[in-house]
């Protein structure tokens, strides 16, 4: 795996080598140790898999509680894929950074707790699959909105964004400070 420098602290990002040939590649899409070797020892309990069309938008999105880490890839198509860092006393507090996730590369996106997630359909449709570190609970899960103006996160302009009411209607970072335990 290579490792691809990301701007803030905390999020990684590796390329699995993939062998191909006329038949088509095999890459290992996880592989423990090598994500430990770069500091990640999570133990995922819990894979989720979405498949949505050109121009949703899903995000910006956390865990409170115990948080969440979650280890991201685009296994079909291609993605946007954002991390803002909401940890209070983090100098990068509210920054953000964008990672292009596709099926052509393979990279996988580490996203620790500490860090909202979100990601825009590129491509016309899109499978993303992530590993979570603890279980979906509805009553623990938060979010803001993503197009917050103090975390100004430059979306595709050259798309209608479909976003979801949940996502429309969530509070701005700045309005949920507080409560945020990272």
């Amino acid at each position: 795996m290579k490792l691809i420098e990301t701007r803030l602290q905390g999020p990684i990002l590796l390329e699995p080598a993939a062998h191909g040939d006329a038949r088509g590649f095999f890459l290992e899409s996880y592989r423990a140790n090598v994500w430990a070797e770069h500091g990640v020892g999570d133990v995922f309990v819990q894979d989720n898999h979405s498949r949505s069309r050109r121009g949703v938008l899903r995000g910006m999105h956390f865990a409170v509680g115990a948080g969440q880490a979650k280890l991201v890839r685009c296994a079909r198509g291609a993605i946007l894929d954002i991390v803002v860092d909401i940890r209070r006393d983090s100098p990068t507090w509210m920054e953000w950074e964008a990672h292009v996730l596709d099926d052509e590369h393979a990279r996988q996106l580490y996203i620790p707790i500490g860090f909202a997630h979100g990601f825009c359909v590129l491509s016309d449709v899109a499978d993303v699959t992530y590993k979570c570190s603890t279980y979906y609970d509805p009553e623990l899960e938060r979010g803001f909105r993503h197009n917050d103006p103090d975390v100004a996160i430059d979306w595709p302009q050259d798309m209608e964004l479909i976003v979801s009411q949940r996502d429309l209607e969530a509070p701005l970072l700045r309005e949920i400070y507080d409560t945020l335990p990272f």
